[in-house]
């Protein structure tokens, strides 16, 4: 029987996930618009033969913009620049089904995937906040549910686009003429509430068949959707237990709708922050922390929970939220930050330390082996299929984790010591879909 694998995802966030990382000396927030940056850094993880780097995205200008380094790039063009300086790492792009049509984006997807050789993934969000809505002609955001509703149909067309396009479509027949076969070529014809949509795409199917189906959210509705069809989540849980709930109601859920468990990945989000010794990583973590502006953490904490903390005392409790059903916003994000200000009693100056490092993700401080011990501990105790590993600093965060970290996984026989795939489906032990529309599939 071959041993369980950890599967690790870089996830590139401009110079660093610490929110104060553009101000510490051992970052350059000159190079945020330089792509050599993001090639160098996938690089990086490629050497340590991650699974696939991630970029996170949004539909507005996130943050305070006197005091954050905003990034430059959007995601699939940057990731096709980073396919061209990379082999085998996968390439996972944020998308909206909020702000997107499904025609677009399944065009976008399958240019990567070609462009790549099959190594496509596409994080699906549905996008919360009415400022995103207000970049778009609405005043409002929809309902959390009817955002999840949407999404679901999107997938749906964007699955039936990337199928409708058979395998052995294209003949290519210079001397017949005949370039590609019109009985493997489908319209889908789909009607539905949210979208019309003809077909077929104007793309032959790539390399994966569609690409992997990534998806972050944790409430409900979120679970829900990722259990019908997501393949692999990104997730936050600060307490093991918190995560072990999590993960067994995930593959629950999965198993409910008629799909293996195994089919569905789960990757909490974590934070390392390295040194040589415990006291040298509890410096480096006191040092990010103490450049928090808390101007900016305090609207920075607003927009992610949804409540407008803006004026609230440093140096006392959270004012009292309201209930989880009235956020219209990510919910599980709000609850997790409810949780971890109550359990440990926290003033809002303290609370802003304890998020400024990953935003809810949980910050392990400490020596490789440390870090090493935490990782195979989750892993071994049904709380994680493999990590979204987020670099305080950039390079030199993801440096140190893959020329410390990995080889330590490695030694422990957790992490694969070289690639074995040419697609990021291979990496996550997935197969390829066959497409809808084969006699196989319709049999």
């Amino acid at each position: 029987m071959t041993r369980r694998q950890l599967h690790l995802n870089a996830f590139l966030m401009g110079v660093g996930h610490h929110e104060a990382a553009w101000r510490h000396p051992r970052t350059d927030p000159t190079v945020l618009s330089d792509v050599r940056h993001y090639q160098n850094l996938a690089r990086i993880a490629e050497r340590g033969t991650f699974d696939s780097v991630f970029l996170a995205d949004g539909v507005q200008l996130m943050g305070d913009v006197a005091h954050t380094a905003a990034p430059h790039f959007e995601p699939l063009t940057l990731l096709s620049a980073i396919a061209t300086a990379t082999e085998h790492i996968g390439l996972v792009a944020t998308a909206s089904t909020g702000f997107s049509e499904p025609y677009n984006l399944a065009r976008w997807f399958s240019s990567l995937d070609h462009i790549s050789g099959g190594r496509a993934g596409w994080n699906i969000v549905t996008t919360a906040g009415d400022r995103a809505a207000q970049n778009f002609g609405r005043d409002h955001n929809a309902e959390h549910a009817e955002r999840y509703r949407r999404a679901a149909e999107f997938v749906e067309v964007a699955t039936a686009l990337w199928d409708s396009w058979e395998d052995d479509a294209v003949l290519a027949d210079q001397a017949s003429g005949h370039f590609a076969d019109p009985d493997r070529v489908h319209e889908i014809g789909h009607r539905g509430p949210f979208f019309g949509v003809r077909g077929p795409l104007n793309h032959v199917r790539s390399p994966q068949g569609r690409p992997l189906l990534v998806q972050a959210g944790s409430s409900e509705d979120g679970r829900d959707f990722a259990a019908a069809h997501a393949e692999a989540v990104f997730t936050a849980q600060q307490q093991l237990a918190d995560a072990q709930g999590f993960y067994r109601d995930l593959k629950a859920r999965a198993t409910a709708t008629g799909r293996e468990p195994e089919s569905l990945k789960v990757l909490p989000g974590i934070v390392p922050v390295l040194g040589s010794t415990t006291e040298e990583a509890a410096r480096l973590s006191a040092e990010l922390d103490g450049l928090i502006v808390p101007e900016r953490a305090v609207r920075a904490l607003s927009e992610l929970i949804g409540v407008d903390l803006t004026g609230h005392p440093l140096d006392e409790p959270l004012p009292p939220l309201p209930p989880v059903s009235r956020i219209n916003g990510a919910k599980s994000r709000f609850e997790l930050v409810r949780d971890l200000a109550e359990r440990e009693r926290l003033t809002l100056r303290s609370l802003l330390g304890r998020l400024g490092g990953g935003r809810g993700h949980q910050v392990v401080a400490g020596t490789p082996e440390q870090l090493a011990d935490h990782i195979e501990h989750w892993f071994t105790h049904d709380a994680a299929d493999g990590f979204n590993i987020m670099a305080a600093l950039l390079p030199s965060g993801l440096e140190e984790f893959v020329d410390h970290v990995v080889p330590e996984l490695r030694r422990r026989g957790l992490f694969r010591t070289g690639y074995t795939g040419r697609t990021l489906r291979e990496h996550y032990g997935l197969p390829r879909p066959a497409s809808r529309y084969t006699a196989p599939a319709l049999a």
